[in-house]
């Protein structure tokens, strides 16, 4: 019966309370890296958390964030991931992947 209600929940906008990513949009590349937006849904609104990927294949190295900030759209909390990690690459640049 959860796993009906929980298909109902995420159908309506309400998405999953639990802190799970979601599906992931297309990547954007910013200073040979990949960002992957994946906001997380909590209680109606959305948490900044991405990854960034640098390399391919067994060479491929990743950074996961979470960041603390909440938005009420799923738009906003794109772009505001965006943002977030093009800083992360610039200030930490290469020791982000060590």
């Amino acid at each position: 019966m959860a796993g009906i209600m929980d298909s109902i929940r995420n159908l309506f906008g309400g998405g999953s309370t639990s802190g799970s990513p979601q599906a992931a949009n297309e990547p954007d590349t910013y200073k040979d890296c990949l960002i992957y937006a994946e906001p997380m849904a909590e209680g109606g609104q959305w948490r900044v958390a991405g990854r960034i990927v640098k390399g391919e294949g067994e060479t491929a190295r990743e950074h996961k964030f979470i960041r603390a900030d909440i938005f009420s759209s799923r738009d906003e909390v794109e772009a505001a991931t965006m943002r977030k990690a093009r800083q992360i690459i610039d200030e930490q640049g290469a020791a982000l992947f060590k």
